[in-house]
């Protein structure tokens, strides 16, 4: 499975026409990604047969969340579901960076309520105990969960994402993300034998807006300050060009 990382509706639609079968839809990408609009997920659902992952995430940085937050997390993720979502994707720690598990829980219980997939992400690579944590995760019945092995790039967390497999990829899925493309899938699949791939498939795009004289809406790294980042479908088509090659040889 190849996992479509999407920032906007425009995205979705690329990654449905590079092959891809479901996404993560985010908004604000830069920022790690945070909960998406409603227009852009019932016309991902009405337009093509992703099956759609949705971020909950109301702000930039950490995963410790206050009390408004949370109240502002579990409606959205209520409103996002009653709207097609296939699953959410979501992720609460305490300020010691275990995982929190209350939270955790009612989350959990509001998406299988709706029949949905629960995916606990990245917030994960911030915990103290990998061990502790996904085995609490299991115990609460998530679904899947989004690592890059607690490294910053999934090849660099190869080795833990390895471990995780084959300890615990019978009780829960395994996804690696991060830096993860057409150049090291294969390699990170074969190595770690994880059957899941988290890709953002990631290009730029000028606006000359970007900046005026005086002011600057830039966010790009070194070369691309006038820039935004999409969904490339020529890098989705290379991804799922891969997984038919080896289907094929199979």
């Amino acid at each position: 499975m190849i996992e479509v990382c999407c920032g906007s509706y425009e995205d979705a639609i690329n990654s449905y026409k590079g092959g891809a079968k479901r996404i993560e839809l985010n908004g604000a990408l830069h920022l790690g990604g945070l909960t998406p609009s409603i227009a852009s997920l019932t016309l991902t659902k009405k337009n093509t047969d992703l099956k759609v992952i949705c971020m909950v995430r109301p702000r930039g940085a950490g995963f410790c969340y206050n009390d408004i937050e949370f109240e502002q997390m579990m409606e959205d993720a209520k409103i996002l579901l009653e709207n097609g979502a296939d699953g959410l994707a979501f992720g609460f720690l305490n300020e010691d960076c275990t995982i929190n598990t209350e939270r955790t829980k009612k989350m959990v219980e509001l998406i299988k309520s709706y029949n949905a997939e629960a995916v606990f992400h990245r917030a994960y690579d911030c915990v103290n105990d990998p061990i502790k944590a996904i085995e609490a995760l299991i115990d609460m019945k998530v679904d899947r969960l989004l690592t890059s092995g607690l490294k910053p790039k999934a090849m660099d967390g190869k080795d833990m994402i390895k471990s995780l497999q084959e300890k615990y990829g019978d009780k829960i899925e395994i996804l690696a993300g991060s830096g993860v493309n057409a150049s090291n899938a294969e390699a990170l699949i074969e190595y770690t034998n994880i059957s899941q791939i988290h890709s953002s498939c990631k290009d730029w795009s000028n606006d000359k807006t970007t900046s005026g004289e005086y002011v600057n809406y830039c966010y790009g790294p070194d070369g691309h300050e006038n820039d935004y980042d999409f969904v490339s479908q020529e890098l989705v088509r290379k991804l799922v060009n891969l997984k038919n090659e080896k289907e094929t040889m199979v």
